[in-house]
């Protein structure tokens, strides 16, 4: 089956689509039809063949490179989405609630506004939906993360002076135990051996034994990204 890789954020997961005839290359903006409306990305894995076992039926396609117009509408979402996150804290707070706003993100269509956050337990929101849709006018979604998405969303520096894995071009958080750290005799304080997320550091990993290679690869183009 003919496809192409496309990625939706920074270090996020890659997705499979049907180029059809565009034959879009790495580098290149796309528009494209996803499970949650039409969205933009970038092309990270130019048109190859794959096992059809490997892709999730049925594909999305891609609709068009992207165009000028195209890029212009990204760069007014991103201002749209400055506000938003404005408006939605101060909703919060009015509302009394025990979350913390993460990141705010406009689809390309602007058919659905996604509000991360984090809270310690459920949070009961249905209020705070209720005004940001009058305000907003649109579909509103509140995505409870957990900490390690959010170091992954916000970024910053690791022990090591180097910006997170997680933001640079970790696509996936694998599970990291504390055998791992016992194994390469490293110092079990939790101070030590944990990232910004509190977590324990994704890098101690890289000195495990890779995954078993023969096992089969799924993708998720057809569910929601992120």
């Amino acid at each position: 089956m003919r496809v192409v890789g496309i990625r939706f954020k920074k270090a996020g997961k890659i997705y499979y689509f049907d180029p059809q005839d565009l034959n879009p290359q790495v580098g290149q903006h796309v528009i494209v039809e996803t499970a949650r409306g039409v969205e933009f990305g970038e092309v990270v894995l130019g048109p190859r063949d794959v096992d059809e076992k490997e892709v999730v039926a049925p594909l999305k396609q891609v609709i068009r490179i992207a165009t000028a117009a195209d890029q212009d509408q990204i760069k007014q979402n991103r201002a749209q989405e400055k506000k938003a996150f404005t408006i939605c804290q101060k909703k919060i707070a009015a509302h009394g609630l025990p979350m913390n706003l993460v990141e705010v993100e406009y689809t390309f269509d602007r058919g659905k506004i996604i509000f991360y956050f984090t809270a310690d337990g459920r949070v009961d929101f249905r209020e705070l939906v209720r005004d940001l849709a009058a305000v907003f006018r649109t579909r509103i979604e509140l995505r409870q993360i957990g900490v390690r998405d959010e170091a992954k969303l916000i970024g910053g520096l690791g022990p090591c002076g180097r910006v997170c894995c997680c933001t640079t071009f970790l696509s996936e958080f694998e599970p990291v135990s504390i055998r791992v750290a016992k194994k390469q005799n490293l110092s079990l304080n939790p101070t030590k051996i944990s990232g910004l997320c509190g977590r324990l550091m994704c890098c101690l990993k890289y000195e495990s034994p890779p995954a078993d290679k023969n096992k089969k690869s799924t993708n998720p183009a057809a569910a929601e990204e992120k």
